[in-house]
């Protein structure tokens, strides 16, 4: 017990036969791969050239080259250059907000209502423009990776009070607003999400009287919201009958109304216990925003496999593929760290 408490890694690894004999497999693997992943990532990549036939002059590498090449493209599609200082500050404006309402110790309410109000109406007047004296930009020149942010920001923020409501109607005791719930949740849920966007982006239209037009990032935001809050409600409905029935009866036995229970007494609770879903909710929404691409939004993979298609470029999709790879991870790295964050903070209460 002591050595295996001296050193609990090689107990585990090693404690076993088996163990032993997958680790030393694993180990074997990784040195079979990480050497040639190396060479091709860093010791022999190119980072500086014209194009593809400059890289594989230079060397046998990744050709680096590329990303440099289109990296503000990556990041903001067409939106115009000189007015990029926008989408800059707009993310800077959510980033601001979001670390104030994790990291907050006073005023959380103010911090969370400035996420829900601030941080969209600003960021949309900046990214839009056309008043304040902004020059106005059509979304069909919003792409890269602001594009990504602003669909998982908007969806997931218009998902949040959408599950809400959406769980506690299926928990309703009117047979009505029940079954209307239940079929809103098991509807999205039981459709891919490809089909409703094709639904909204492409078959919307034909049902639209004549001259009448929706923007397609509006679509693809109404879309993608109705189909998280879906997942969203089932969520928050989990943590809702996690909830001790014991919660509600004290606090009627105060004397308190019923919709006062279920809105300060219970979804407090629920919300704490509904956190790390809400975290993989949000995770998987910002990785399917990767999708809108194949109904004409240019996100970052859309972006990244047009840009493949240039002739001075063409066929560099490993570097490309590894690139985008990269970004979502880091992406999505942040949004669980912070839900770690979320969930040490205002998850304890549950807990004692």
């Amino acid at each position: 017990m002591q050595a295996i408490g001296r050193v609990p890694v090689l107990g585990a690894l090693f404690g076993t036969r088996l163990n032993a004999v997958i680790s030393l497999a694993m180990l074997a693997l990784m040195a079979w791969l990480l050497p040639p992943l190396f060479r091709w990532a860093f010791a022999d990549a190119v980072w500086e050239a014209a194009n593809r036939a400059a890289c594989q002059a230079a060397g046998t590498g990744a050709c680096w080259a590329f990303i440099r090449a289109r990296f503000a493209l990556f990041f903001y599609g067409l939106y115009p250059e000189p007015e990029r200082w926008r989408a800059d500050v707009g993310l800077l404006l959510l980033a601001v907000i979001g670390a104030g309402a994790l990291l907050a110790r006073r005023h959380k309410g103010w911090w969370l209502l400035a996420l829900i109000t601030v941080a969209p109406v600003g960021g949309g007047i900046l990214l839009a423009g056309g008043v304040f004296g902004l020059k106005p930009i059509p979304t069909p020149q919003w792409g890269g990776l602001l594009l990504n942010v602003v669909i998982s920001f908007v969806a997931l923020a218009g998902a949040m009070p959408l599950g809400v409501a959406l769980a506690f109607g299926r928990r309703s005791q009117f047979p009505v607003v029940r079954m209307l719930s239940i079929a809103m949740i098991e509807f999205w849920r039981g459709v891919p999400l490809l089909t409703v966007l094709f639904m909204g982006l492409v078959l919307l239209p034909l049902f639209l009287p004549g001259g009448v037009t929706v923007d397609n990032l509006v679509r693809a935001l109404i879309v993608m919201t109705l189909f998280t809050a879906a997942y969203m409600a089932e969520t928050i409905r989990g943590g809702l009958q996690g909830v001790a029935k014991g919660q509600s009866e004290a606090a009627e036995a105060l004397g308190m109304h019923p919709m006062q229970v279920q809105v300060l007494v219970v979804l407090p609770q629920a919300l704490r216990l509904s956190i790390p879903g809400i975290i993989n909710i949000a995770v998987d929404l910002f990785k399917d925003t990767t999708l809108v691409s194949i109904v004409g939004l240019f996100d970052l993979m859309g972006v990244v496999t047009q840009s493949m298609k240039d002739p001075a470029w063409l066929g560099l999709a490993a570097e490309g593929y590894t690139f985008a790879a990269v970004v979502f991870f880091l992406a999505c790295l942040v949004i669980s760290m912070g839900g770690s964050l979320l969930e040490r903070r205002y998850g304890q209460a549950s807990r004692r």
